[in-house]
């Protein structure tokens, strides 16, 4: 807001993989950290404004399908054929118009702030049925967190041969190009931050993305690496998801995905894997010596029935890994993590896999320092923990929930991911501006704005999804 503080005290944060007591925190004009005092004292503290909570560092959704969104609760009945389900997905992104996807974004976003995320990766695939331009989409996206306050990595994806075919390379970059130019260069500080300067922290940008191995052959696959590694820019590639796509790979090259794109791409710390669920042993060793990170999807590989990357194993070698909600089935990281972890639990019939993995005492602990970390690789940008220099994205417990009564300050994290069923954030910050107050939207499309687009937007696009492609009314085509 105009008169938001710039310095904080709170008498917990979560700073360097620990709860530090009295900390102060300062944020610079430009929104991001300016410094970070724990144990302050009474002078240090003074002309801060408290905070009513413990603070944690602000978490990326490092994949997102917008359009999903749209799908979630009706495709969990018996006989739902992954046929008609296909057909829903192709006739969604062929159909919906700029501004239906702004109200479904703005929507979703506003849910992902809530839940706890500060940034969202955007996967946007390139259709050439698409009712618009991909750049207007792109722009639509972008408005849709512009208004709620998320950050956004925009990512437009070559689609794999289940879309409706492969673009080309040269356009992929010309909308990544055009994404960072016409768009990121223009959205450099939050809208509810107007005292902020302009040249502060990116919070819209781009990336590049790959709907699968069969998006691209040898030499285009050299194109966009070559094209990232000139730029600096994030590669996500959806990967060996299912069985039948090692299969295929093997089939038609000899070798397995992630084997297949290490020996045929440069792969280095700005390539983002996603999925990886059917990652061999070799396959995650080699994965981690090229220094990339995995995005782990675990509420949508579950509500699929994809199967479980070994993150453990991963996680042992020092991975890097991050989250996202795919198909967002689920909205909050805190639900993401405990699946994550439970999971593990049920299969090897034992408790704190994660902690045991990385030989710390914390499962909590574990899990999200290695998510938060994560998020620089996912978007590209100085987001990640609380230190220096990086974007003020932050969160502010609710010091009086029921999760957190009683218990001592040092278990408020291993509550918040293994107690909090509901779990939801007093305030949310990004780039030091605050997004979310005692619960509720304070940007643009704060709660009163929302819920008037709600009614007006997202629920008859959302009632458009009850209708099979073959009944459905078309929809206009821009002009």
């Amino acid at each position: 807001m105009r008169n938001e503080s710039r310095k904080w005290v709170t008498h917990q944060a979560w700073v360097e993989g620990k709860w530090e007591r009295d900390v102060v925190l300062a944020i610079g004009a430009d929104g991001t950290w300016a410094s970070v005092l724990p144990n302050a004292s009474a002078a240090q503290q003074a002309g801060a404004t408290r905070l009513d909570g413990p603070v944690l560092p602000g978490v990326v959704n490092a994949h997102s399908h917008v359009l999903q969104r749209m799908r979630a609760g009706l495709t969990e009945r018996r006989g739902v054929a992954s046929q008609v389900a296909q057909e829903r997905r192709t006739h969604a992104a062929q159909r919906v118009t700029p501004a239906q996807l702004e109200a479904v974004a703005g929507q979703l976003y506003a849910e992902l702030l809530l839940g706890g995320y500060t940034h969202v990766c955007e996967f946007l695939f390139l259709h050439a049925e698409a009712a618009a331009e991909p750049l207007q989409m792109a722009q639509a996206l972008a408005r849709a967190a512009r208004g709620v306050g998320i950050g956004l990595t925009l990512l437009p994806a070559l689609a794999s041969a289940g879309h409706s075919g492969p673009a080309p390379v040269a356009e992929l970059l010309a909308v990544v190009e055009a994404i960072n130019r016409q768009t990121a260069a223009a959205v450099r500080v939050p809208a509810v931050s107007r005292e902020a300067s302009s040249a502060g922290a990116v919070l819209v940008g781009a990336g590049v993305g790959l709907g699968g191995l069969d998006t691209a052959d040898r030499s285009a696959m050299q194109a966009l690496t070559a094209a990232a590694r000139k730029t600096g820019l994030p590669v996500h590639i959806h990967i060996a998801e299912q069985p039948s796509a090692v299969d295929d790979c093997l089939a038609r090259t000899g070798q397995r995905p992630i084997e297949w794109l290490l020996a045929h791409a440069d792969v280095d710390a700005r390539w983002n894997l996603v999925h990886a669920t059917h990652a061999s042993p070799a396959e995650i060793g080699a994965v981690r010596s090229a220094g990339a990170a995995i995005v782990v999807c675990p509420s949508s590989a579950a509500n699929l029935g994809r199967g479980v990357f070994d993150l453990p194993a991963f996680a042992a070698v020092g991975g890097n890994w991050s989250i996202g909600s795919d198909r967002h089935v689920a909205r909050s990281w805190p639900e993401e993590l405990r699946l994550l972890e439970y999971t593990y639990r049920l299969q090897r019939h034992a408790r704190n896999v994660a902690a045991e993995a990385a030989g710390r005492e914390s499962c909590a602990a574990v899990l999200f320092d290695a998510v938060v970390a994560g998020g620089q690789a996912a978007t590209g940008q100085r987001v990640g923990p609380i230190q220096v220099g990086r974007r003020a994205d932050f969160l502010v417990l609710d010091a009086a929930s029921n999760a957190l009564l009683g218990l001592p300050a040092d278990h408020h994290l291993d509550a918040l991911l293994f107690s909090s069923p509901s779990a939801r954030f007093r305030d949310v910050f990004v780039a030091g501006a605050r997004v979310v107050r005692e619960g509720r939207l304070v940007g643009p499309q704060n709660d009163t704005a929302l819920a008037v687009r709600i009614g007006e937007a997202f629920v008859p696009v959302m009632q458009a999804q009850h209708v099979r492609p073959a009944q459905a009314v078309a929809v206009p085509r821009p002009a």
